[in-house]
């Protein structure tokens, strides 16, 4: 069984990779474009976001720097696909080999400690709640506005051009739709997301590290698959509710792995437990349709 802290620490870590799964679920599922730059921007937004907070920046401001550069990541890899025609595999593998050195350079060493600086979370502390409890609270909040916002964005006409344009882009360009601008606005909107994220994540932690990013491109994968295997993401409400769902429920079947004596896992046995758990997300759906449609024909 988990324990109470680590039962929040996981809902904690789920609403922020929710956040990332916003992210993979504009870039993969709306566009169709597959981005690994998000294995970049995260520590991206973790280290504008901590080194801002160090100089005697707002939290708040910090984080929504950390947003911004997150976007200009993001469009940087458009960029390189729209303009100068790469494909956008290869184009996302650049820009997240290029941030590498980028964030390198911001913090000017290989991590940055935020234990005794202002964050986010610090007036939160004062509401009289247990001190694993408001990191939950607060990212809940930030969870639903963030899905609000995506939500209404993507009902509004910039939000349609952009899910006709990753649906069908010779069809949208016919209706006069800037494809290009629209793949350039997402996956900019994308990591922005991505960077909203890793500054949490730094600043929920207490430091940002060059390394913190690896890996975030399949657990963001798993988060989205996971959730929409429990989630049938018909609408687009269900589909980001099915993100955080779906994160959520990644990090707690993480937590009980690696809690769970009688499996005898480890922390060096996270990636064997992230690709199981992947695999079953893609296999289950399909398990699930045939016991369906056997159970279907019997009946008739």
């Amino acid at each position: 069984m988990l324990s109470e802290i680590a039962f929040y620490g996981a809902l904690e870590t789920g609403l922020i990779y929710g956040l990332v799964a916003f992210g993979i679920y504009l870039s993969f599922r709306v566009l169709d474009f597959p981005d690994l730059t998000v294995d970049g921007s995260f520590p991206l937004g973790a280290a504008v976001a901590a080194m801002l907070i160090i100089e005697g920046w707002n939290p708040w401001l910090a984080t929504g720097c950390a947003v911004l550069a997150g976007m200009a990541a993001g469009a940087v890899t458009a960029i390189l696909n729209v303009k100068l025609n790469i494909l956008n595999l290869l184009a996302s593998i650049l820009t997240m080999i290029a941030l590498y050195s980028v964030n390198l350079r911001i913090m000017g060493r290989p991590n940055v400690a935020l234990l005794t600086e202002e964050t986010v979370l610090t007036p939160w502390y004062d509401l009289g709640l247990a001190f694993h409890q408001v990191p939950v609270l607060l990212f809940t909040l930030v969870a639903i506005v963030s899905l609000i916002l995506l939500w209404r964005f993507m009902k509004s006409e910039t939000g349609l051009a952009m899910r006709a344009t990753g649906a069908n882009a010779r069809m949208a360009r016919a209706q006069g739709i800037a494809t290009g601008g629209m793949i350039i606005l997402g996956v900019a909107l994308s990591n922005g997301l991505v960077g909203l994220a890793g500054a949490l994540f730094a600043q929920s932690q207490g430091a940002a590290d060059v390394t913190m990013g690896v890996g975030v491109i399949v657990i963001g994968l798993a988060s989205l698959i996971g959730g929409e295997a429990v989630i049938t993401p018909s609408t687009v409400v269900r589909a980001l509710l099915a993100c955080v769902v779906g994160a959520i429920i990644y990090r707690l079947a993480i937590a009980f792995a690696l809690n769970a004596d009688v499996l005898g896992l480890q922390a060096q046995d996270l990636n064997l437990i992230t690709a199981v758990l992947v695999t079953l997300a893609i296999v289950l759906p399909g398990v699930r349709t045939k016991i369906a449609s056997r159970f279907t024909s019997k009946k008739a």
